[in-house]
């Protein structure tokens, strides 16, 4: 993402975006964020505040709120891993992608790029830079590059062409010290240290700093790009949102679109034998504003059904009159194993009900595709 914190801290405040602005702590504190204005005066990530105030005096210091920071990368994320299941995800604002297995339905990778970029601006309100490559660390460089709101692809048979002009302090894993190192030793650029021979490098840096830096050089790289959330933390919520085409007031839209959601999330936890108690509803309407509302079951559930009842429930409750809505979310917490779930038996109840219903669906969907099986209600949304 382009300086992530910043972007989001400013997105709801149109007046502050032709400005500079720095989100950080007080007095004493250092600089999270900057936007690219407030770097043009040389603020930067990490500096300390009083640093930042005296080179840019006219800066709007704005409090960060981690909270949002977290839901809108959350959000993000799950917009990656609509496209493809591996992600890898680095930080709040960076995930690596390897799509090479979404072409066929998705597009070239540069449209796979572009389509994520349009997604994530109309849905989060933040911009954000690719780089595309068939290596992590060249991808990585080119991300660098594309920065602020662009894409760059460096195809295979441009790599050495993009790498050499490089200063070598841009290659992965080069740090100060070691950019400083290489620099004394008359080695400037990632040509230089592609053209100097192993056997020389290593003598000077060491065996395994020379091998790394050899092969980076020429733009090798064995790393894959591997399925990965925040911290490897397993999965503590599912959710999915949608972006309307126009804002719209229709009630009826609204509710047809929590259903289509619903039944994505309920299909994403039955396969991954998952169940929740905590259903959330998030809102955001044509001026940026969002809302969210949640309720806690009695049980956790997977069930379609019950998850779209308590969406519904929730949507109702905010009492909304016409309100022109922009998006609408769905999403489930608490996520538990299924297999330690025992549903609660009522008296009277059918023996078989909407968990069977879900089952059966499951299974037509795994063997006939997505759009075999769907609630009646949705049908006349997608004629097509």
């Amino acid at each position: 993402m382009d300086a992530f914190y910043a972007s989001v801290a400013v997105r709801d405040r149109p007046d502050l975006q032709d400005v500079p602005v720095v989100v950080g702590g007080g007095h004493r504190g250092v600089v999270l964020s900057a936007n690219y204005r407030a770097r043009t005066y040389g603020v930067r990530s990490a500096m300390p505040m009083t640093r930042a105030r005296r080179l840019c005096p006219n800066a709007v210091v704005l409090s960060p709120s981690f909270e949002t920071f977290d839901v809108v990368s959350r959000s993000v994320m799950e917009t990656f891993r609509q496209v493809t299941p591996l992600v890898e995800v680095v930080s709040l604002d960076e995930a690596f992608l390897d799509v090479s297995g979404s072409v066929r339905r998705l597009g070239s990778p540069y449209a796979i790029a572009s389509l994520l970029r349009a997604r994530i601006y109309d849905e989060q309100g933040i911009t954000c830079s690719v780089g595309m490559a068939a290596t992590v660390a060249v991808a990585k460089l080119a991300s660098r590059r594309a920065k602020p709101d662009g894409i760059v692809v460096v195809p295979p048979a441009a790599v050495t062409t993009f790498l050499h002009p490089l200063d070598v302090g841009e290659l992965w894993g080069v740090g100060e010290k070691t950019s400083d190192l290489l620099h004394r030793l008359g080695l400037r650029t990632v040509g230089d240290i592609a053209h100097t021979p192993l056997t020389t490098l290593q003598r000077a840096v060491g065996v395994h700093l020379a091998t790394s830096l050899h092969q980076l050089a020429w733009g090798e790289d064995r790393r894959v790009v591997t399925a990965r959330r925040g911290g490897d933390e397993p999965d503590k919520s599912m959710g999915a949102d949608e972006t309307f085409g126009r804002d719209t007031d229709d009630r009826e839209v609204v509710l047809r679109e929590l259903l289509r959601l619903s039944a994505k999330v309920a299909t994403r936890m039955r396969a991954a034998q998952v169940a929740g108690r905590t259903v959330t509803v998030k809102v955001r309407f044509a001026d940026f504003t969002t809302l969210t509302r949640s309720k806690t079951l009695g049980e956790a559930t997977d069930v379609t059904r019950e998850i779209y009842r308590t969406a519904t429930d929730l949507f109702t409750g905010l009492g909304l009159q016409r309100a022109r809505i922009r998006l609408v979310g769905v999403r489930v917490e608490g996520l538990v194993p299924r297999s330690t779930v025992q549903r609660q038996l009522v008296l009277g109840e059918r023996e078989r009900g909407w968990p069977e219903a879900d089952g059966a669906v499951d299974r037509a969907t795994r063997r006939f595709g997505a759009a075999a099986l769907r609630p009646a209600t949705l049908l006349g949304s997608d004629r097509a």
